[in-house]
């Protein structure tokens, strides 16, 4: 990829991301701040379900009391070289064993079950911003989402 392929148009990276998001096994980088700015960082097992992306943590964990606390959360998805970059809202919370479409779509890509955890969630998160590129050929067009809108 390093300057060999031409850079993608927007279709072609929408259809890459979303490859990305949907991938078994997929995981993030999920950043987020404390109510004092304090930034935190965490790698996460990601789903991809509904247009939204779900992620099973304790529910008592920092990475969930600073997403309860701001609404907001980035995450990063892929390679340095072939990355996904979102923004996303807080859409809900819900315990691991509330809702019966949640936990068998979650198992499926994450590889791995949280339901009859203790004290775990899910985050359903709904995607803002969503940007993709390689190299910087490909910071031109770079955002396939705004406003909670693909542009594609």
């Amino acid at each position: 990829m390093s300057g060999s392929a031409p850079p993608r148009d927007r279709a072609t990276r929408k259809a890459d991301a979303l490859r990305q998001l949907t991938a078994p096994a997929a995981d993030g980088w999920v950043a987020t701040a404390s109510p004092d700015g304090r930034p935190h960082l965490v790698p996460l097992s990601i789903a991809w379900a509904d247009d939204r992306i779900i992620v099973a943590l304790e529910g008592s964990s920092l990475t969930a009391r600073n997403i309860a606390s701001s609404g907001v959360a980035r995450l990063g998805v892929g390679q340095t070289r072939d990355v996904v970059l979102i923004d996303a809202s807080l859409d809900a919370t819900h315990g691991v064993d509330d809702v019966e479409s949640i936990g068998p779509a979650y198992a499926a890509q994450a590889d791995w079950d949280p339901r009859g955890l203790a004290g775990y969630v899910f985050l359903v998160l709904r995607p803002t911003r969503i940007q993709s590129w390689r190299e910087v050929d490909e910071f031109p067009g770079r955002m396939l989402m705004t406003d909670g809108e693909w542009l594609i």
